[in-house]
């Protein structure tokens, strides 16, 4: 039996068994919207692919049902922890007239969703720094007890917002946690023509916070990360930088071709560490999950991903009259 880390960090046998099923329905949806998107049906894809573990065990750490969350384009993850459907997620992928984000107006993937207080998103990015400190001042003005979480990728943390977001919630002390995913591309720009510093992490202490490096295709380092970060932030003593790294499988999305900088075989190099079979290999030397379990599991999760499917590509698009709602006093 191996040693069970999980339950070290206080995770139930259940607890990470919801974690890997949340991972795995990322991935299968991210690889059913690719599929139909080669087949014309929908229009772009932009993937979760290879940074499922940050994104789960990082919303695991979290109070999911009063923490905010402001993520990334990436995110599908964390929506999926937060509570968001798979159904709904597809609804957006289609633009159909009863996607929850953005009622079909939006991109995919441009997520939003009040009642699981994920914050909106826009499309430059970084964005949503901001916004996510926002949140945590308002939370701290109101001296309520729970946390805003945002995320972002390493190259978007060279953008002003990730600067001014994150000076101020040093300067005020609020409780915020930011994580970067860093998987090693900002779009076709490697990470060391992106920072100069070693790690992302690194600026923390200029913005008078903790840094952190973890590896991102373990979703356990992420969760423990994270689950300090809160416990900080709801104590009082402020914000957190924690840098997730893990490596983007696909290419930038559906709309970009890899190939033109990056070689096949370091793809293929960095599938080796992905946390959708080495999380897998834990959970079965730990006696946590059988392959027969596991079956179930897959076999349970193609059905939701091909309901989820179904009832999008048949939903009803937005009637055009309703491009105006939402734009002046409708």
């Amino acid at each position: 039996m191996a040693n069970n880390r999980h339950e070290s960090l206080g995770l139930t046998n259940e607890q990470v068994l919801d974690m890997y099923k949340h991972m795995l329905l990322a991935r299968k949806l991210d690889e059913r919207m690719w599929l139909l998107n080669r087949a014309g049906k929908i229009p772009f894809v932009i993937s979760c692919q290879g940074q499922e573990a940050s994104q789960i065990g990082a919303s695991f750490a979290l109070d999911r049902t009063k923490d905010y969350t402001a993520p990334y384009y990436r995110d599908m993850g964390v929506v999926l922890a937060f509570g968001m459907t798979a159904k709904e997620l597809m609804l957006s992928a289609f633009a159909k007239a009863e996607d929850p984000n953005s009622g079909g107006r939006q991109m995919p993937s441009h997520f939003g969703q009040k009642k699981n207080r994920i914050l909106t998103q826009s499309s430059p990015v970084t964005t949503q720094v901001p916004h996510a400190v926002g949140v945590a001042l308002a939370a701290k003005m109101e001296k309520e007890d729970f946390a805003s979480f945002v995320t972002l990728g390493e190259g978007s943390s060279n953008q002003g917002d990730f600067h001014e977001g994150l000076n101020f919630a040093g300067v005020h002390k609020l409780p915020v946690i930011t994580m970067v995913e860093n998987n090693k591309y900002a779009i076709s720009v490697p990470l060391d023509k992106q920072i100069a510093s070693e790690n992302v992490s690194d600026r923390a202490s200029s913005y008078g916070m903790p840094g952190i490096t973890v590896d991102g295709n373990d979703p356990l380092a992420v969760y423990e990360a994270v689950k300090k970060a809160r416990e900080r932030a709801l104590n009082g003593e402020g914000p957190s930088l924690i840098e997730a790294v893990a490596y983007r499988f696909t290419a930038h999305s559906s709309d970009d071709d890899d190939r033109q900088y990056r070689e096949s075989a370091e793809v293929d190099e960095a599938k080796k560490n992905d946390a959708i079979i080495t999380f897998a290999a834990y959970l079965k030397e730990t006696g946590v999950m059988t392959d027969e379990a596991e079956n179930d599991m897959v076999a349970e999760i193609d059905a939701i991903v091909n309901e989820a499917t179904d009832y999008a590509e048949n939903a009803p698009y937005p009637e055009p009259e309703s491009a105006l709602g939402y734009v002046y006093e409708e």
